[in-house]
């Protein structure tokens, strides 16, 4: 994607730092300089309307920042938004982080231009506005970790829309997502539906795309052919990751894999995921009946000739929980690049990497095994009671 690739040079340019895993931020000076800079090169100042952590109760004058391009208000404490500004010029819209309850129907009535809305972490914000249908331009919607219950049929209007993240909602238990409304996102790249927590999606309603399983979700995602990032709520079963898989589609834009409460299989082959080119997260969880997680393809039909740990070269997290039949995980001798390794409630695992398997592996493949974990950065192991080695 363009905007991991900006990210990443502007990390390497060190005009941003990391923050943990998920976040990035700027240099109070460097902030400073870029507003100013980009406040020269849009000539006017009011181009540019910055509040973010400001500690505001109310939102600013509508008057102030009609004549705004980029917005961002985000991370104040303001829980109304009543105005019905005018704003034909603004882009990009920043409300993240505030404890926003009601967004006035008017607000966005007078936006046409608006490409970019950011509501994520309003954990109080229940319902969108009617209004938010008058946003023609749209492209990227980010409602993570919000209350939202329902998405209105009136977001068909939104027929630019790029982007939409629905991860981490509180009430995605009960959340209504209309039929027809997902596939009518004709050109959405980007799709992230995360429980916060797990629970089954509901049952009782007929017009709802959530009913039930996962399947009605995955026949309109099949319907979204530029789609290329793709988040999506556990996968229970074998069956149900194979017919997942079995769409080329889906198997190149999982950028984060759960695999939750297996009970059909004692043994999983871990190589039915190689050549899914965005996994960059793995986890394992509740699985009380595997045994074992291994490579068997690779290790029966790998020449010396091939380079034989990429198939796994994007993955960099790998979480392990609740699987109590697990012994070892020396499948991970094949993730070069992981950089996140937690293994927690596995009452049964001896070793992280299994001497005997190793030393297995290096003969089939032919040539030494690689050196393992040599990009970890974190190394997380809970109630592990018969743990005796790492390496």
């Amino acid at each position: 994607m363009q905007g991991d690739h900006i990210i990443n040079s502007l990390l390497n340019a060190c005009l941003l730092e990391r923050v943990g895993e998920d976040y990035v931020k700027m240099h109070d000076v460097t902030r400073e300089m870029a507003l100013w800079i980009a406040c020269e090169l849009e000539v006017k100042e009011n181009n540019f309307f910055v509040k973010a952590g400001a500690q505001l109760l109310e939102e600013p004058d509508a008057k102030t920042w009609e004549g705004a391009k980029r917005m961002s208000i985000m991370s104040n404490r303001m829980k109304v938004l009543r105005e019905t500004p005018k704003c034909p010029n603004l882009r990009t819209l920043f409300l993240r982080e505030n404890n926003l309850q009601v967004i006035s129907d008017g607000f966005f009535q007078f936006m046409p231009h608006l490409t970019v809305l950011n509501l994520s972490r309003n954990y109080g914000l229940e319902e969108l506005p009617k209004g938010i249908s008058q946003l023609i331009s749209l492209e990227c919607l980010d409602l993570s970790s919000t209350g939202i219950r329902e998405l209105p049929i009136e977001l068909k209007s939104l027929t630019k829309l790029k982007m939409l993240d629905l991860s981490n909602m509180l009430f995605i238990g009960r959340m209504k997502i209309p039929r027809q409304l997902i596939s009518s996102f004709s050109k959405l790249q980007v799709f992230k539906l995360r429980p916060l927590i797990n629970r089954d999606y509901p049952d009782e309603e007929e017009d709802n795309v959530l009913n039930g399983v996962n399947e009605n979700l995955i026949k309109e995602l099949k319907c979204l052919q530029h789609l290329n990032v793709l988040s999506i709520p556990p996968i229970k079963s074998v069956f149900a990751l194979e017919r997942f898989l079995s769409f080329n589609l889906f198997r190149c834009s999982i950028e984060t894999l759960e695999l939750q409460e297996f009970r059909d299989s004692n043994v999983f082959n871990v190589l039915c995921l190689e050549n899914m080119a965005r996994l960059e997260k793995l986890c394992f969880k509740d699985c009380a009946s595997m045994e074992e997680i291994k490579i068997e393809k690779l290790l029966s039909s790998v020449s010396s000739n091939i380079n034989y740990i990429s198939q796994f070269h994007t993955l960099s997290h790998v979480i392990i929980d609740g699987c109590g039949k697990l012994t070892d995980t020396t499948w991970l001798i094949f993730v070069p690049n992981l950089r996140f390794l937690s293994i927690s409630w596995c009452f049964k695992m001896e070793e992280i990497l299994s001497e005997g398997k190793l030393g297995e592996v290096a003969d089939k493949v032919g040539i030494p095994y690689p050196k393992p974990f040599l990009k970890l950065e974190m190394l997380k192991l809970c109630v592990l009671p018969e743990l005796k080695s790492i390496y």
